[in-house]
């Protein structure tokens, strides 16, 4: 066993005695160290098995349900009316965790033009609204991502990965979340926003920096992550000046600022829609790329089958997406007394719709841990959620993903991860702030 891959198990037993020492009542997935250390799998193995509507108490996080097995989790996902988006989709921290933070910062200003102080309910967005008004906000940007428009983007895609993959270089390390991910995302969001290409980059920072807690790599201070996030406001407000002032084009940022329904939102909720569009555009996508060369590699006979077929390319992105689960959980308030599975969640009460656990849910999914690119159902996921807040840009997640191994294919006979990557510091975002890999040649 090489020094890597017995450190990775030795970390792996440490999270499973961590998971299955402690007392059920206490048990908690939401932290975010668990998943920037990759160690979360056997706390939800153990609560899938032993307590599937689970209640955590206060923490860092506040208190809440955890949901974690497939069929729950649809259970909850397509019944908004018990089950409301208002008020946020990921879970915030606890009363405790606020007091210590304001505490430490001892009076540093927080608020953001998009809110978001600890504490502090986010800016709306329509997938943390309710009927009727999520559902007219949702169908105004549609169209941009319909297939009629995946077919006009699709060459543009393909054309901008042939670039960026004929520039990697050969026989030497480099870093593919920043080279290949972020690059090719951020080209595809900023068409989509209809923002000019030298911008681009300014989405990637931008998505970084909503999630980023300060003091943690991304940002130092509060007060750096306040600048930023009033440079990212200020740049799409005045998109939206240039936008309503002119004829309507066919990018999100026009659709906002011309459809019926939305041409007259507060500045507060258009700025909660940027944020929603900038992370779903984004975060989501690149982590599905940094997670497919990941998966490859860790399962190396599926890589092998890969490149024997290309044929499977379609199936391996909806495998992908699956074993990735770029959105570890999407949190909902109980709007009524319900009874799930044998417990019963209280009005007001918050819950955590755990889809990494779900999609690894072995009642549902044969062999859920394995990455298998030809397995029987392979869209019988999670990740894009259900019901009414079922993932808007899907399509075009999964287009660039098949576009982007169409074209590695027809160039690499292999990219191999050199060492083990950097994980993002979450509980929502499960990605990779980075990946050093190696390309030792071209076809």
């Amino acid at each position: 066993m090489s020094d890597s891959a017995s450190t990775l198990h030795s970390a792996a037993e440490a999270a499973r005695e961590a998971a299955y020492s402690q007392p059920l009542e206490t048990l908690n997935p939401a932290d975010p160290k668990l998943f920037r250390d990759d160690a979360m799998w056997p706390y939800f193995e153990r609560l899938r098995a032993e307590d599937p509507v689970h209640f955590a108490p206060d923490s860092d996080i506040a208190a809440h349900w955890d949901i974690t097995r497939y069929q729950d989790i649809v259970a909850v996902d397509t019944n908004h009316q018990v089950f409301s988006s208002e008020g946020g989709i990921t879970l915030p921290p606890s009363q405790a965790a606020i007091d210590r933070l304001l505490a430490e910062r001892n009076g540093e200003k927080m608020e953001t033009p998009f809110g978001g102080g600890p504490g502090q309910a986010g800016p709306p967005m329509f997938i943390a609204m309710d009927p009727p008004k999520h559902d007219v906000q949702r169908k105004t940007v549609s169209p941009a991502v319909s297939p009629h428009n995946l077919a006009i983007l699709e060459p543009m895609i393909r054309e901008r990965a042939g670039v960026i993959l004929d520039s990697l270089p050969i026989g030497e390390a480099f870093d593919w979340v920043d080279k290949v991910s972020m690059e090719l995302t951020a080209m595809t969001l900023a068409t989509l926003f209809g923002m000019p290409q030298e911008d681009r980059r300014k989405l990637t920072r931008w998505s970084d920096i909503v999630m980023a807690q300060p003091g943690h790599g991304i940002v130092d201070t509060w007060e750096q992550k306040r600048a930023e996030m009033f440079e990212y406001a200020g740049y799409f407000i005045n998109m939206w000046n240039q936008r309503v002032n002119s004829e309507p084009t066919g990018d999100m940022i026009s659709m906002l600022a011309h459809g019926e329904s939305t041409r007259s939102m507060s500045q507060f909720e258009y700025l909660g829609n940027v944020i929603l569009l900038t992370i779903g555009g984004n975060d989501t996508t690149r982590n599905t790329i940094t997670g497919s060369v990941y998966a490859l590699n860790k399962f190396p006979d599926q890589y092998a089958k890969l490149k024997a077929n290309p044929e499977l390319i379609p199936s391996m992105v909806s495998e992908t997406i699956r074993w990735q689960t770029p959105l570890a959980h999407m949190k909902r308030t109980a709007l009524a007394d319900y009874e799930l599975n044998g417990k019963t969640i209280r009005k007001g009460d918050i819950v955590a719709m755990w889809y990494v656990s779900g999609n690894r849910d072995d009642s549902v999914i044969e062999n859920p841990n394995a990455y298998v690119i030809d397995r029987p159902r392979v869209r019988q996921h999670l990740s894009f959620g259900f019901g009414i807040h079922r993932c808007v840009g899907n399509r075009v997640a999964e287009l660039q993903l098949k576009i982007v191994w169409e074209e590695i294919l027809k160039r690499f006979p292999e990219i191999r991860v050199v060492e083990e990557p950097r994980r993002t510091l979450s509980t929502f975002v499960k990605g990779y702030e980075q990946m050093m890999v190696e390309i030792p040649r071209r076809v």
